[in-house]
């Protein structure tokens, strides 16, 4: 059983986000879906999620999972919003707890945000399985961009997250916290070892030098032949050297500060004050 799978774009983030069916009933999941905002205006917008949720009641589906790969840094998550229109249960990576204990100390959380990944409904580990209808889909944990992220291999589906990218522009960054290029490497090790022909369904694309379009979806035998960065059997060293260096060139993503705060609250903003009005922080000389 393989899943039919459909791609929602968002130019804005250059982030992928995916409905996923079971070809033999209306059982669906969904996966990294996005909440517009407007950074500088502190405004969101339901556009994306509003097109996810149109495309799943046209459809005919029924939402079983919505699906996080890990705490994104460089978009909100619209798991809530999906939930509340389309049902599904919310889960993620059992180190989210990890990332809310590192993230709550940077954004001086108090005492009530709970940092035990109770804002998901299901919080999975390595080997873990769930369904989807008839689909069987089963967890690899794949650390090394964030402690908390997950691989999703669906039939001959893997949904990767950001741990790889499209062959020609290579693999995620490692200098977040609880990052590490050595576990990336492993991680990507684990993805690799599955069938050539399985699908891989990244979680963004930035159209790499020389490309016209843009693309998210490959296999596991063109990683394994021509990522830019681990293809060709690159050994542990080389790829650490080579993805610290790297590294160390790049800012922090333009949303980093409103999706951390966002999404290891599982895409729910922070308790409103007594007026009601919802505020962000903003952390000086943190990150």
């Amino acid at each position: 059983m393989n899943p039919i799978v459909k791609a929602f774009f968002d130019e804005a983030t250059n982030t992928v986000s995916y409905v996923l069916k079971d070809p033999s009933s209306t059982a669906c999941a969904v996966v990294d879906s996005v909440l517009d905002f407007d950074h500088a205006a502190g405004r969101t917008d339901t556009a994306s999620a509003d097109a996810i949720i149109a495309y799943v009641r046209d459809e005919g589906l029924t939402c079983e999972w919505v699906l996080e790969s890990h705490v994104h840094a460089d978009h909100l998550s619209a798991a809530p919003y999906l939930q509340e229109h389309l049902g599904g249960k919310i889960g993620i990576g059992a180190n989210i707890t990890v990332v809310q204990d590192t993230f709550g100390k940077v954004f001086n959380e108090g005492t009530e945000f709970q940092r035990d990944g109770s804002q998901f409904d299901a919080l999975f580990q390595e080997g873990d399985s769930f369904e989807i209808g008839a689909l069987r889909g089963r967890v690899l944990h794949t650390p090394g961009h964030t402690p908390a992220c997950l691989t999703y291999v669906i039939g001959n589906a893997a949904f990767v997250g950001d741990t790889l990218f499209m062959p020609d522009f290579g693999t995620a960054r490692c200098d977040f916290p609880g990052g590490s290029s050595e576990m990336l490497y492993q991680s990507i090790q684990k993805i690799l070892a599955l069938p050539d022909e399985t699908r891989i369904f990244v979680g963004h694309d930035y159209k790499a030098p020389g490309r016209d379009d843009y693309a998210w979806e490959t296999t596991v035998g063109e990683q394994k032949a021509l990522n830019v960065h681990i293809g060709q059997g690159r050994p542990l060293e080389e790829f650490t050297q080579m993805r610290d260096a790297r590294d160390a060139t790049l800012g922090m993503p333009r949303l980093i500060l409103p999706s951390l705060q966002v999404n290891m609250r599982a895409g729910r903003m922070p308790e409103p004050d007594e007026k009601g009005d919802v505020f962000l922080k903003l952390p000086v000389n943190k990150l």
